[in-house]
């Protein structure tokens, strides 16, 4: 996992040459990186490593026991707050693969850039027994397609990346080679917007989920 700032654009690169997992360390980082672009930078990218986004909480620290599990998911929800509140834009580069928090991260961030490819993005929830906490059903309803909530919330369908963009996971989804690069372009453009009028449009539409979720926090 790394940070770098070019040209305005904090890159978070998510990699632990696993599977991406939301575990502590993925938290730290992309807090870390989300509070650093705010002094250095004019726009922040998410991106994952070749064929993976992420694959969701780290099912090893969950099944430690329940204090651990809701310790994880409550700082999960605190990350996910952090990036959905974000004043400057924020953008993911889904490169892949992107399960459970993994896709609560894309609902998360303002623009979605996914690759083309055999991959498969959604909420897995009800499929592995789990109903979604607060923040899940806030970024689900926000971000998804009326058309597909139910299909994505209750019935955990996982879709293609041309679904996912249809179901609203996804804004687009360009060729493996180029996603990168690509959401690091939209992202130049979007950084020269005026931050303030940005940041407070943003908060001012996503109010009422922002409250909810801090209350189910609190």
């Amino acid at each position: 996992m790394s940070l770098e700032i070019k040209d305005g654009v904090a890159l978070i690169k998510l990699d632990d040459s696993k599977a991406n997992v939301v575990g502590h360390a993925l938290i730290d980082q992309v807090m870390a990186g989300l509070s650093q672009a705010t002094e250095d930078a004019e726009a922040v990218v998410v991106a994952g490593r070749s064929g993976l986004f992420s694959a969701g909480f780290d099912l090893d620290e969950i099944k430690k026991g329940p204090d651990n599990a809701t310790k994880l998911v409550n700082r999960g929800a605190e990350m996910l707050l952090a990036m959905y509140s974000h004043p400057q834009p924020l953008l993911a580069a889904c490169t892949g693969h992107a399960i459970a928090a993994g896709a609560f991260m894309l609902l998360a961030c303002d623009t979605r850039v996914g690759s083309l490819g055999d991959f498969k993005i959604g909420l897995n929830e009800t499929a592995i027994g789990m109903s979604l906490p607060v923040f899940g059903h806030e970024l689900a309803s926000a971000r998804l397609s009326k058309r597909h909530l139910t299909a994505a919330i209750v019935q955990s369908t996982l879709y293609d990346p041309e679904g996912a963009v249809d179901a609203g996971f996804l804004d687009e989804a360009v060729a493996a080679d180029n996603v990168l690069t690509h959401t690091i372009a939209l992202a130049n453009q979007l950084g020269q917007l005026p931050t303030e009028a940005y940041a407070k449009n943003k908060r001012d539409s996503r109010a009422d989920g922002i409250a909810k979720i801090k209350a189910s926090l609190a």
